[in-house]
């Protein structure tokens, strides 16, 4: 990221300053005259704008509570080793735009995105925290922290600390820190589930080292889904509060001066401030710490379903009025959905009777829970309501496998036209089917589509059909046979894999 330039404001100074002596020239008094002239009252100028809100009790009260975080990663032989395998160009063009991290001037790239080698970046990365207990707990950002060898805490009153991680959890996004200090000031916890669109926020932190600059703004909206799959356990509370790099960690704060979030990402085409960013309600953040303190981790709920967005294609291809819910598009082996008797094209409408009206609100609720809470399911199967009971079990933060690529051998395709649709099946083999995890006779390849509709679909040469419906097809002549049942007039939901996901995909006929 680009140097801040603080010396182009120098010329203005000076300009200013040269009109202020010319003034003084123009107006014909000598400094003698002007040393005896008498000196006027000085009076309190009238408050010209009333209403507006006032936020210096509130920071006067909580900014002692903020401290400033600066996390060394890396050393002298990993980096030079980084070094080797970094790209050519600057180090901050090769980081993705997209929900950008605040890290500090002079941090590498960080490992796991595209582009970037797996080692350990080296450099410094510059964050906020704060105080939640008087005897030396704080909360950060997992990102601020991430691999650091060594954590320093400066206080309001310029103590600096090293501190200890008690430990972190990545999904969430939540540090838990401890100093060796009694009697600090304490952030006082606040409730994010009351928070609504349109009320007043505060943020304190350290954008780009700037400790305990002050921002404000409004709840722009709440229950917000990260595009990322690493953090789909958090309802991210978006704000228009200005925040940038040195902010991550630091606290969202309500009128009351009480904490509602912790601020963590920024949606930004430049890397800088662009009016939505994002906190982690202090709920989710406080569950996180209970945790922590207790083991070093934390442990969420699973349900064992693969679950993907509703959209009015699906709603209307399963007969519904709308298109609220989570629509299951897989059920893991042995899962707790599998037990508790969940099938693919179920539609998930609310756990335990809070609603579920997008697939992102189902893994905030399920991960919220304990592994072993026992649920209460309402979906809909074949259009009728449903109630399904089911126990949670420990989520399993396995990565899923990578889908091997086309292997030889491969039979003719079927002859076009042999479905409605104009899908061109392939037969997949047994080292195709290995490499995608499928089992024997699952799955069919789209060798290529002839058909508008699929096409418009979204459907792709190379996409694997595993279901038409809940009719699961491993041949050709399956897959075919299915889709000509289906009809030629009616949309249809196919079951496709393509790269690691599996989802649903709504085939509706084009009008003619």
């Amino acid at each position: 990221m680009p140097a801040i330039k603080f010396a182009s404001l120098r010329p203005l100074l000076l300009t200013s300053a040269l009109a202020v002596a010319g003034v003084g020239a123009c107006s014909g008094q000598n400094p003698a005259s002007a040393q005896t002239s008498p000196a006027m009252p000085a009076t309190p100028a009238p408050e010209l704008v009333a209403g507006l809100p006032d936020f210096t009790r509130l920071v006067d009260q909580v900014g002692p509570a903020v401290v400033s975080v600066q996390a060394e990663i890396g050393g002298r032989s990993q980096a030079a080793a980084q070094a080797r395998q970094l790209p050519e160009g600057d180090g901050d063009e090769q980081i993705p735009e997209f929900f950008r991290r605040f890290f500090g001037p002079g941090i590498t790239p960080m490992p796991g995105m595209p582009g970037m080698p797996d080692a350990r970046p080296r450099g410094t990365s510059l964050g906020t925290g704060f105080i939640i207990s008087a005897d030396g707990y704080l909360l950060t950002n997992h990102h601020v922290v991430d691999g650091a060898d060594t954590v320093r805490i400066k206080l309001s009153d310029r103590r600096e600390f090293t501190a200890k991680v008690v430990g972190s959890d990545p999904m969430s996004d939540v540090a838990l820190l401890k100093i060796d200090a009694k009697n600090l000031p304490v952030m006082r916890i606040g409730d994010s589930d009351v928070l609504k669109p349109g009320q007043w926020v505060v943020a304190i932190g350290s954008p780009f080292g700037l400790d305990h600059s002050v921002t404000a703004g409004i709840v722009s909206a709440v229950g917000r889904a990260n595009p990322g799959a690493d953090q789909r356990y958090v309802p991210f509370i978006q704000t228009d509060v200005a925040i940038n790099r040195g902010n991550s960690g630091g606290p969202l704060l309500n009128t009351r001066g009480q904490v509602v979030g912790i601020n963590s990402q920024i949606f930004s085409n430049s890397g800088g401030y662009m009016g939505v960013s994002f906190a982690i309600p202090i709920d989710v953040a406080m569950n996180a710490v209970q945790q922590l303190k207790a083991t070093g981790k934390v442990i969420r709920g699973q349900l064992g379903v693969q679950i993907q967005g509703m959209d009015r294609d699906a709603a209307g291809a399963l007969g519904l009025p709308d298109a609220n819910g989570a629509l299951v598009a897989g059920i893991e082996p042995g899962s707790p959905a599998e037990r508790a008797g969940l099938q693919r094209q179920d539609v998930i409408r609310s756990v335990n009777g809070q609603r579920v009206y997008e697939s992102s609100d189902l893994p905030p609720i399920i991960g919220a829970m304990a592994p072993g809470s026992k649920v209460t399911l309402e979906v809909v199967r074949d259009g009728k309501p449903r109630t399904l009971s089911a126990t949670l079990g420990a989520l399993d933060e396995t990565a899923a496998s990578a889908v091997g690529e086309a292997g030889g051998g491969l039979k003719p395709a079927a002859p076009a036209q042999a479905n409605p649709l104009g899908i061109i099946g392939q037969e997949l083999t047994a080292q195709q089917r290995s490499g995608m995890g499928l089992q024997p006779k699952e799955g069919v390849l789209i060798a290529r589509i002839e058909g508008p509709a699929a096409r418009e679909a979204g459907l792709q040469r190379g996409d694997v059909v595993l279901a038409v419906g809940r009719h699961d097809v491993g041949s050709v002549e399956a897959l075919n046979a299915q889709l000509r049942a289906v009809g030629a007039n009616k949309p249809v939901m196919l079951l496709v894999r393509r790269g690691g996901g599996t989802r649903y995909v709504t085939v509706t006929p084009v009008e003619r």
